[in-house]
C-alpha cells in the first residue's frame, strides 16, 4: 500500500533541511470525496486525495513524511475510516492506521506488529527504538545546535515578545486576598504582578502557589487565618506572613523579602530565559522606565519560556537543517523526567496520583516536590488527567474553598469544579488541558507544541494504552538547550 516514489510529493510545510520521504497513501474502497489526515500534520488539516486514472474507486495522494512512527486516518464522504487490511492500533483518535519510516528510503515503509489487525493492541514503542529511524546524534552536533540557538537568543531582545495588542493585569498590594484570587479566577490567569502605590513601583507577584499555601494555612490553622479574615487580609499582609512560612519550610532564618525578578524590553532573550530558570518562576514581568531614577515604571508584558520558545521555533522554521538535534526523538536525548524502569534505583522519583487521592495530598506534593503539575492516572498508570498549580484558582469560584476540607475532597472532585459535569476527565490531545506526546516524537515537534500559549509541559505516554512514561516541561527543554 505504501511505496516510496519519485513523484512530486505534496509537502505544504515548506521546511528545508529536513529528511523527508515521499509516501503514497491509497484508499481502494471507493467514495465520492476522500482525504487524509494524521499525526504528521497534527490532525489539523485534511489532505485531498484524487481518484486514480482508469480506476475511480481507488484514491491516492503522495505526501512527504519525516522518518519515524506515524498514525493516520481517511475521511470518506464525511466519515472517519481506517483501512482494516493495514496495520492499525487503538489510539487517541480512535482506531488509526500506522506506518513506520526508516531513514533509508529503500527500507520497506511498513510497521508490522506481531499480530496485524488487532484493534486493541498496545503499540510497542521499544520496537520503534530498535529500528532507529534517526541515527543517534553526536556530542559535536548537539554543541553546534546549542551554539546557534545561544547566538540567536543573545542577539534578540525581550521587546520581540511583546504582542501587538493585549492586556496585563496588575494587583495593588492593599487589595484583600479573597478579592485578589477571585480576580485571578475571573480573568483566567495564574499569576499577576503586584503594585505598591506608596513606593510607586512593582514589588512582586501573586501566583497560584500563594493560593495553595493560603489554603493549607486555612486547613491547618483555621483559627489564625479564617475565611472572614481573607475579606480584610491584604496581599501585603499575606506576603509578610509568607516569609515566616518560607522559613518554616526551608529552615531559612533570613528575614528580608525576595526582590522582584523582572527584565527590561531590551534585555536579551537569553538573559530573560536564564532569569526564569535560575529563579524557578513561571513568568517574569517586562518593565520599562524612561526616567533615570526608574520611577513611573510601565508594565509591558509577562515573559515566559513558552514565548521565548515560540521565537526560536519561528526563527529556525525554514532553516531547521542548521540544528541537527531537531530530528532526534526525545527518548534519545537527556531531556525530561522519566518513570524509572524496573530494577532502576538511580531514576529520579516521578510523582503520579490516583483520582481518588485527596486534594491535600496533591497540594503537598506540588509544594514539597517543587513541581508544577502531577499526572492523574488509573490503576494501570494510564493517563486520565493532570493536576496543575493553576487549577487551584477554580476553588475561588463562589468561594468554594471556604466550604471544603482538603483531606476530604478528592482530586477528581476538585477538577470537576473547573470542568463540565458531563466530562469526567479533561484529557484532550489537542485541548487546553492534558497535552501528550510519544517517546518517539522528534524534538522539533515537542518544541512547537510547548511553544503554544498556556502549555508548560507534555506528558509522555505509551501509544495506545496512554500509560505514563514521563513528563517533559518547557524548562527541561531550555536546560537541555543551554547545556
Amino acid at each position: 500500500m505504501f511505496t516510496s516514489g519519485a513523484d512530486t510529493a505534496h509537502d505544504p510545510r515548506g521546511v528545508s533541511g529536513l529528511v523527508l520521504i515521499p509516501m503514497r497513501f491509497v484508499w481502494p474502497y471507493g467514495g465520492r470525496r476522500v482525504s487524509l489526515s494524521g499525526s504528521f500534520n497534527r490532525w489539523l488539516e485534511q489532505i485531498p486525495m484524487s481518484p486514480m486514472e482508469g480506476c475511480p474507486t481507488v484514491f491516492q495522494v503522495i505526501y512527504s513524511l519525516t522518518p519515524g512512527y506515524h498514525q493516520y486516518k481517511f475521511f470518506v464522504d464525511g466519515e472517519w475510516r481506517h483501512d482494516e487490511h493495514q496495520p492499525f492500533v487503538s489510539g487517541n483518535y480512535g482506531v488509526v492506521n500506522t506506518v513506520f519510516l526508516a531513514r533509508d528510503p529503500e527500507t520497506p515503509a511498513i510497521f508490522s506488529p506481531e499480530t496485524p489487525g488487532r484493534a486493541n493492541m498496545d503499540v510497542d514503542n521499544d520496537a520503534f527504538n530498535r529500528l532507529e529511524a534517526v541515527p543517534r546524534i553526536s556530542e559535536a552536533d548537539i554543541e553546534i545546535s546549542r551554539n546557534r540557538i545561544s547566538v540567536f537568543l543573545s542577539t534578540h531582545t525581550a521587546y520581540e515578545l511583546l504582542p501587538e495588542s493585549g492586556k496585563v493585569i496588575a494587583l495593588d498590594v492593599n487589595l484583600p486576598v479573597k478579592q485578589a484570587f477571585h480576580i485571578l479566577y475571573e480573568q483566567g490567569i495564574p499569576v499577576a504582578p503586584l503594585w505598591d502605590f506608596c513606593k510607586g513601583q512593582f514589588v512582586g507577584v501573586l501566583s497560584a502557589l500563594d493560593f495553595i499555601l493560603i489554603l493549607r494555612e486555612l486547613g491547618n490553622h483555621g483559627s489564625n487565618l479564617t475565611e472572614e479574615e481573607l475579606e480584610t487580609h491584604t496581599i501585603l499582609a499575606w506576603k509578610e506572613g509568607k516569609l515566616h512560612l518560607n522559613r518554616q519550610i526551608d529552615g531559612d532564618v533570613r528575614s528580608y523579602p525576595r526582590c522582584l525578578i523582572h527584565a527590561g524590553p531590551y534585555d536579551s532573550l537569553k538573559d530573560v530565559a536564564i532569569k526564569i530558570l535560575q529563579n524557578k518562576v513561571a513568568t517574569i514581568p517586562i518593565i520599562h522606565s524612561s526616567s533615570q531614577d526608574c520611577s513611573l515604571p510601565q508594565l509591558l508584558h509577562l515573559a515566559s519560556l513558552s514565548g521565548i520558545l515560540k521565537c526560536i521555533c519561528r526563527h529556525f522554521r525554514h532553516s531547521s537543517g542548521s540544528l541537527p538535534i531537531l530530528q532526534q526523538p526525545i527518548c534519545s536525548l537527556p531531556l525530561g523526567t522519566w518513570v524509572p524502569k524496573l530494577g532502576e534505583s538511580n531514576g529520579q522519583p516521578f510523582a503520579m496520583l490516583r483520582p481518588t487521592a485527596s486534594l491535600s495530598a496533591a497540594l503537598s506534593l506540588l509544594v514539597q516536590a517543587e513541581v508544577s503539575s502531577i499526572p492523574i492516572v488509573d490503576d494501570n498508570d494510564s493517563l486520565l488527567d493532570i493536576y496543575c498549580r493553576s487549577d487551584i484558582t477554580a476553588l475561588a469560584k463562589d468561594t468554594a474553598y471556604a466550604q471544603i476540607c482538603l483531606d476530604e475532597m478528592s482530586i477528581h472532585q476538585a477538577l470537576q469544579l473547573g470542568q463540565d459535569a458531563s466530562s469526567p476527565y479533561g484529557c484532550y490531545f489537542n485541548g487546553q488541558r492534558c497535552q501528550m506526546c510519544l517517546r518517539s516524537d522528534p524534538l522539533h515537534k515537542v518544541m512547537e507544541r510547548l511553544a503554544n500559549p498556556g502549555v508548560r509541559r507534555l506528558v509522555i505516554v505509551e501509544a495506545g494504552s496512554k500509560r505514563v512514561e514521563g513528563i517533559i516541561s518547557v524548562s527541561d527543554v531550555f536546560r537541555f538547550l543551554f547545556g
